[in-house]
């Protein structure tokens, strides 16, 4: 007799408020090396969170924690109110997109091809339904024009796009996206972190790795600034980011000042000249 597995259910609707990814009491070691001590950290539905620091200050791999991609020596990691270890894969895949730093495909798939993998988790999904979001995504992320090129003939810059395309056509509630801006030029730096704000209106949480301290200030609605593998502040970014935390966390001047036309947060390196 052949055996039929129940396919898995996809979570409900969020309400703006809903913590959807927490980690209390985080530790994460590599072999002897404490890489996370202690990390406590929420994302709610509706609100964008970036994590900052300097190199190694530990932002990817709480960001692969929080994806169940890297396991706890030390403390929880809740996905939707559950340890993440009580999901399956498929039930995890159905709550969660994860955008790694680097996207590399060692077959000639297109970028179509690429982007409709994000669908894979929607088992019970039309045609109509898997082609309609896999649009949307190639539309939101300037992708569409060249959906039958390899994706491997693509630009850096091309490939990070197509990646987000990916991430976005999943569909899932939570969005965790590592430095998703790191090889954008201007213009498609300012279209990601706007696409992080649209899809936490919709409802969704969004938790993103950013060097870019400007983008940070200018786009989340919290900033998590974590040092040496803790969390040195955590709050919106006109309270946590101050000219001498900034300096000490980076070991370099750093200066936050108001824009002189929206009074705005912003950040950069303090230069004598």
């Amino acid at each position: 007799m052949r055996l039929l597995r129940s396919s898995p259910v996809s979570p409900g609707a969020a309400s703006v408020g809903d913590v959807l990814v927490e980690a209390e009491g985080l530790h994460v070691r590599f072999g002897a090396r404490a890489v996370l001590a202690g990390v406590d950290l929420v994302a709610r539905a509706g609100e964008v969170v970036a994590l900052v620091g300097p190199n190694g200050a530990g932002k990817s791999t709480l960001l692969a924690a929080l994806a169940a991609d890297v396991p706890a020596a030390e403390g929880a990691v809740r996905v939707f109110g559950r340890p993440v270890a009580e999901w399956t894969a498929a039930e995890l895949a159905l709550r969660r997109a994860v955008l790694p730093q680097a996207a590399a495909l060692s077959f000639p798939f297109t970028v179509a091809d690429v982007v409709r993998m994000g669908r894979a988790p929607h088992v019970t999904a039309t045609p109509l339904e898997d082609g309609r979001a896999v649009a949307e995504a190639m539309a939101a992320t300037e992708v569409t024009d060249f959906a039958a090129r390899p994706f491997s003939a693509l630009s850096g810059g091309e490939r990070a796009r197509v990646a987000l395309a990916r991430v976005l056509a999943q569909r899932a509630p939570l969005l965790l996206l590592d430095e998703p801006t790191a090889a954008l030029d201007l213009k498609h730096q300012e279209l990601v972190l706007r696409l992080c704000r649209e899809r936490a209106r919709h409802g969704e949480a969004v938790v993103v790795v950013l060097h870019d301290l400007a983008l940070a200030a200018a786009y989340a609605h919290r900033v998590v600034i974590l040092r040496s593998g803790r969390v040195a502040a955590d709050g919106p970014p006109a309270e946590v980011f101050e000219d001498g935390l900034l300096s000490e966390v980076y070991g370099h001047p750093v200066e936050v000042f108001p824009h002189p036309r929206t009074g705005a947060v912003v950040v950069g390196p303090k230069r004598l000249s």
